[in-house]
């Protein structure tokens, strides 16, 4: 018996050593960093990691995984979502709804938008913060251990905030205290900024989160206007720098978007009011944009039949067809742009219909699938670890049955996902 138990264990630990290489036959196979299609590829991941890239050969021996008659990308790649709020189309009628749940049933919530995210082909997210603060950083923790399935997350942790800005929940009388929880960001000066800043940090989050102005999704907050000051966004991305970190700037305004370079951030999220200035101060500054341009469409669409507050649909309408405009520009212009979707305002696995929006407004489609690969990957200080076919990286793809390079909304439709060199579907 004993002899029988240790013959299978030796057994048991040459297959898990076996199974730790996958060979992936690819059809076409886009390189994002080369701006190339190759044909017939064999991809080996070893130990989750891309060990070659090379012409198939069948002296090499079988395909893992044959995806022969599919086209493969490096796993794509969102710069802004909402996983770990969890389901926030569902209830953006009732601005409260964040409030309603234990903490334990936002992060399931959470868990269950991140397997339906990862596997709609987004393997890596920044998910760029939470009304109730650093659910996200046990999402990110958990799915990082195993525990769940998900892509690879970068969080936030929460909001740095004005009281009552754009970045907190603003739907209760006056004297209804919120709890810390929800407060976890909001500042009132540049010292508070620098504090809940290294607060962050020092409890999980990846980046600083900054809402500079106003937002569409907030009662009582107008897009176009200032809410941290300069001074206050200048204090936190010093901070985050001191750390080895750095900021983000939800900033819709163009006065807001300026103020938010000019503090240090390293992307701008929405940058809905986007003017000619904004855009060569991104240029000159290496900052990138990351223009949620699809979901305006779903807002006005789903939220005018679903009775979302006026005030929301309002401002929908005054800044979705300037933000196109300014990401066309943005585009005409050279300057940096990322993929990034605002993904929980629409249903999660779904964020892939921004790609035909970014063609729609000057990108070609491997500019679009460099937005959400290699561009996304540099803004994320991950390049060479996601979003790129190079020797160490991720083993991250996923593949489609169409040709994005000719109708980028194959994209839309995903057939097979690997993460780190498991096949998910």
């Amino acid at each position: 018996m004993c002899k029988f138990m240790a013959g299978a264990a030796a057994l048991l630990v040459a297959s898990t050593a076996a199974a730790q290489t996958v060979d992936i036959r690819a059809g076409r196979l886009i390189d994002p960093a080369a701006a190339r299609l190759l044909t017939d590829q064999r991809i080996r991941i070893v130990d989750g990691r891309i060990a070659s890239v090379a012409p198939w050969r069948d002296a090499d021996g079988p395909a893992t995984v044959d995806w022969s008659g599919e086209t493969v990308l490096p796993g794509l790649i969102d710069l802004h979502t909402h996983l770990a709020d969890g389901a926030i189309d569902e209830h953006a009628n009732d601005p409260a709804e964040p409030l309603k749940h234990s903490e334990a049933a936002t992060i399931l919530r959470g868990a269950a938008a991140a397997r339906t995210e990862l596997r709609s082909g987004f393997t890596t997210v920044r998910d760029v913060g939470v009304y109730r603060g650093l659910t996200d950083v046990a999402l990110r923790d958990a799915i990082a251990e195993g525990d769940l399935e998900g892509p690879r997350m970068f969080v936030a942790g929460g909001y740095i905030t004005t009281p009552g800005g754009g970045g907190e929940i603003d739907a209760l009388a006056p004297d209804i205290p919120l709890p810390e929880t929800f407060r976890i960001g909001v500042v009132h000066n540049a010292s508070d900024a620098r504090d809940r800043a290294r607060y962050l940090l020092d409890h999980g989050a990846d980046f600083i989160k900054l809402i500079a102005t106003g937002a569409v999704l907030a009662l009582g907050s107008e897009p176009g206007a200032l809410e941290l000051s300069p001074e206050e966004m200048k204090a936190a991305c010093d901070e985050a720098k001191l750390r080895g970190s750095y900021c983000i700037a939800h900033a819709h305004g163009a006065e807001g978007i300026k103020a938010a370079i000019r503090a240090g951030v390293r992307t701008i999220e929405h940058a809905s009011y986007l003017d000619a200035e904004g855009i060569a101060l991104a240029k000159a500054n290496g900052v990138w944009l990351d223009m949620d341009i699809y979901n305006g469409d779903y807002i006005n669409e789903v939220g005018t039949r679903q009775g979302w507050p006026a005030e929301y649909l309002r401002k929908n309408i005054e800044t979705t067809d300037i933000q196109r405009r300014g990401f066309a520009a943005a585009v005409k212009a050279g300057a940096k742009l990322t993929f990034g979707t605002d993904a929980g305002v629409y249903p999660y696995g779904t964020g892939a219909r921004q790609f035909a929006y970014m063609v729609r407004y000057g990108m070609t489609p491997m500019q679009a699938i460099q937005a959400a690969t290699s561009e996304a990957a540099r803004a994320l200080r991950m390049d060479g670890k996601v979003g790129t076919l190079a020797p160490g990286a991720y083993g991250d793809f996923v593949a489609v049955k169409g040709d994005p390079l000719a109708d980028v909304g194959a994209l839309e439709k995903v057939d097979g996902v690997i993460k780190g060199g498991e096949l998910v579907r």
